[in-house]
């Protein structure tokens, strides 16, 4: 599985990263970046509930 960024509907407001820093970070710029390829089983319920919390519906799990 891999989770992807509409760049364009994201605003960076940091609630995937609050809620899986593993795999989602802001940077200083309010640049979203995504830090893995492929999520690890371990962290993948975390990452559901992350692109289900996005409030600007900006993430999507891709296989």
């Amino acid at each position: 599985m891999r989770v992807e960024a509409d760049w364009d509907a994201c605003e960076a407001n940091a609630v995937c990263a609050g809620l899986v820093p593993e795999v989602f970070a802001v940077d200083e710029d309010d640049n979203l970046n995504i830090l893995v390829e492929e999520i690890p089983a371990s962290l993948l319920d975390g990452v559901r509930h992350a692109v289900r919390s996005c409030p600007k519906a900006a993430l999507r799990l891709t296989e």
